[in-house]
């Protein structure tokens, strides 16, 4: 039994070794000449679109023309405009209704959901090129990272948290969900059958009962590997740890899925074959209670070799709060940077925590930080960018996006190769994601403007700011009624949380998790703008230029309006 075990792990080491390698090997190779292969990409997904009705409309088959990757790239930006999600929704409602050759030929593999800047969440369309070339191939040099670094990261169990795979489907049947539920759900049998539960799990819609049970069947095991993605879940999963403990152990010891919670029969039934009686490890645990005050990780998983998680951007907060709850020989691993929108790259060394950008599998631009509000920016191609600086960037993938700007800044940290390697910075524009949550700014404003109306209540000036360390909102109000009560201030801002729950899913999710907590209003004195203005002018802050967000993670802005707050009513 423990032959035919080792036969196994080796043989799984073995393949992800070989293919890998050979996938690490063709990334080196474009790396080399990232120009050539962003021409090579951007042609190929010129060439499979120019019928569609987009290619037709914004002329692709000219763009192909150009004789060399110079005029390629040139007309290409001449001929298609910069995009944001609200240009391409009329493309991708006729798309979700059953028109084929719309964005891209035929119809997309699937759909990935993420909120949006109206009450709709943005519907991104996964083409079935675009899941095997960037989410198939690309996945396994990210396993093998694991065991580069840490040889016997699946000497055990591999427990992990993602989205739903399948959440619905569009008017035409086509299915949205979660793409990294969809990733783990269609991974390699070998892969498969070493994590902890099986991805039916993920269908279990209340969160609590969700962590219960990865963590029910997670504990119980010898995990090696623990892919998660804002460190703020290994918060709520250890919080679930801590209230049902003795719950865990009961269910351990009688092989059995507590009745506590409100578990759908079909999940039930899939996690059957993953339970049998232990009460082995049941004594185990309840040895490892008497001698912890709290029991964590580093107790429950000592073999713990990889923590696959990001690190960087206002994740970092959240890390370093969990990072003491794992074994010392743990190593953290940076996720990368990635979106529903696309995924621009993979980490392939750990010790950098930085992206490596697939220059063969999207087509990238860059706008400089500086240059972010200009009407008429320059854009940078990949092998035009330069260590140290900030970015925005925006995306061309065989998926439908154009020139879609993906509203993230990231920063070059260093080359792989000829190729960029960056980490993320913070989103821009307008939208702040303290831990997932992608607030915008245009929606914060629409919702405090909805409920200044409903309690009749002119507001001659609000803010609102992101506080990381807290992990919650500061809301600010002149109201034009100076006599305004403390009480309808907090009544107000409960308000205004209950409408931004019902209109953006991550922000209802990550309050409902705990992971943002609920926002905090404030009074603000008469004339509290202009007396902001006025000290931002005197101090020669901001010099450059004077522009005021409604809705800002900035420390020191937050600053000078926590001095601007009204005394309290006597």
């Amino acid at each position: 039994m423990f032959e035919s075990k080792t036969k196994n792990l080796n043989k799984i080491k073995l393949n992800l070794t070989i293919v890998g390698n050979l996938l690490l090997f063709e990334l080196k190779k474009k790396a080399k000449q990232s120009r050539k292969a962003q021409e090579a990409v951007l042609r190929d997904i010129l060439t499979i679109s120019k019928d569609t009705e987009f290619g037709r409309k914004y002329q692709f088959e000219r763009i192909l023309s150009s004789v060399n990757d110079f005029s390629l790239m040139d007309l290409y930006e001449e001929f298609v405009p910069v995009s944001q999600y609200e240009d391409l929704y009329p493309y991708i409602e006729r798309h979700k209704n059953g028109e084929e050759n719309i964005l891209f030929p035929g119809k997309p593999k699937m759909y990935a959901t993420t909120s949006g800047t109206t009450n709709e969440p943005k519907w991104i369309p996964i083409t079935e090129k675009y899941y095997h070339e960037v989410y198939n191939r690309m996945s396994p040099i990210w396993l093998y990272s694991f065991i580069a670094k840490r040889k016997h990261a699946f000497d055990g169990s591999i427990v992990s948290n993602v989205g739903k795979a399948i959440q619905g489907a569009a008017p035409d049947g086509t299915v949205y969900g979660s793409i990294a539920g969809v990733t783990q759900r269609d991974c390699p049998p070998f892969i498969k059958a070493m994590f902890a539960s099986p991805s039916d799990i993920f269908m279990i819609e209340d969160y609590k009962a969700r962590y219960y049970a990865i963590m029910r069947m997670g504990i119980e095991r010898d995990v090696h590997l623990v892919i998660g993605g804002n460190p703020s879940t290994f918060i709520e999963m250890q919080n679930n740890v801590d209230e049902f403990l003795g719950e865990y152990i009961k269910d351990i010891e009688q092989g059995t899925l507590s009745q506590l919670f409100h578990i759908p029969e079909e999940v039930r039934q899939a996690v059957k074959p993953y339970l049998k009686p232990n009460p082995k490890r049941a004594n185990a645990l309840r040895e490892m209670k008497k001698n912890y005050p709290r029991l964590l990780p580093k107790h429950y998983w000592p073999n713990l070799q990889v923590l696959n998680v990001w690190k960087s951007g206002n994740s970092a907060v959240y890390f370093e709060k969990i990072k003491d709850f794992f074994p010392e020989t743990c190593y953290f691993m940076e996720q990368g940077y990635f979106s529903p929108e696309c995924r621009p790259g993979v980490v392939i060394d750990p010790d950098t925590d930085s992206t490596v950008i697939f220059p063969h599998k999207n087509y990238f631009e860059f706008v400089r930080e500086k240059d972010i509000d200009k009407k008429k920016p320059k854009f940078f191609h990949l092998d035009e960018l330069k260590v140290g600086e900030r970015y925005c960037i925006y995306v061309t993938t065989y998926s439908g996006l154009y020139r879609y700007n993906l509203n993230d800044l990231v920063e070059v940290t260093g080359f792989y190769e000829q190729t960029p390697m960056v980490r993320f910075v913070q989103k821009v524009n307008g939208i702040i994601s303290m831990s997932g949550e992608k607030l915008n700014e245009n929606q914060f404003i629409s919702v405090v403007r909805q409920v200044e109306i409903e309690f009749s209540k002119k507001l001659l000036f609000f803010i609102g700011f992101a506080s990381i360390k807290e992990s919650r909102y500061h809301i600010y109000y002149e109201f034009q009624d100076d006599n305004i009560p403390d009480d309808l201030v907090t009544r107000f801002t409960a308000r205004v949380d209950a409408i931004l729950k019902s209109k953006n899913m991550e922000y209802a999710d990550k309050r409902e998790l705990g992971r943002v907590d609920a926002p905090i209003g404030h009074l603000l004195q008469i004339h509290a703008f202009e007396i902001f203005k006025s000290r931002i002018i005197d101090q020669g802050l901001y010099k450059d230029r004077f522009r005021l967000n409604y809705l800002m993670q900035d420390e020191l802005r937050h600053g000078m309006f926590k001095k601007l707050i009204k005394r309290k009513f006597s």
